[in-house]
């Protein structure tokens, strides 16, 4: 009776022990950390360094091939721009998003992991949309531009669908990132609390 009785003492103790330890693991948990502004923050940097990555590669291999085909057809010159602009719209996603990103960091002692992850992959989708959309229309506007003077113009249409559907890829990326941004705040309030307080 006695070792039954001490045994349930020393259980009851390890039960206490480990509440313990939880409500322990569970209050340092729910402070918000200071680094969470940080990968945050990488959200902001990445959507705007490789949208300009994407939009620098596709401006110079469109750029090159259009100069190139300059010397042979003068003329279809301004035509063969388009590549160029959409290529440079590819920055102004990246631009948006990471407006839109550093718009949601204004309280960042309250800034919770989640939002903070969440913030970053918004960064990262439209970033990489936009610089796998920047090597596409790069390489179509390098090779269409030379083509289609070559053929007199008969190519122009054709190019441009094949721009239109490559830029889209951006815009995929654009959307998703803007939807995930939308949600990320209201989603990761109250998860945890102030690291000042």
């Amino acid at each position: 009776r006695s070792h039954f009785g001490s045994s349930t003492v020393i259980e009851a103790a390890r039960s206490h022990q480990l509440g313990a330890m939880a409500f322990s693991a569970s209050t340092v948990l729910a402070v918000c950390a200071p680094q969470s502004y940080f990968i945050a923050s990488l959200g902001v940097a990445a959507a705007i360094v490789f949208a300009n990555l994407g939009a620098a590669y596709g401006t110079a291999k469109a750029g090159a091939g259009i100069a190139t085909m300059g010397i042979m057809r003068g003329d279809m010159v301004m035509r063969s721009l388009i590549p160029v602009v959409m290529a440079g719209v590819l920055g102004i996603y990246g631009l948006i998003t990471a407006v839109i990103i550093n718009g949601k960091l204004d309280k960042p002692d309250t800034l919770s992991a989640y939002t903070a992850y969440a913030l970053l992959g918004a960064g990262l989708c439209v970033g990489m949309s936009s610089a796998a959309a920047g090597y596409a229309i790069g390489i179509v506007g390098d090779i269409g531009a030379r083509c289609n003077a070559l053929a007199n113009g008969k190519l122009f249409v054709g190019m441009i669908l094949i721009l239109i559907f490559a830029e889209a890829l951006g815009l995929y990326g654009l959307i998703v990132g803007l939807v995930v941004t939308a949600s990320s705040v209201e989603h990761g309030a109250g998860l945890c609390t102030s690291y000042l307080s």
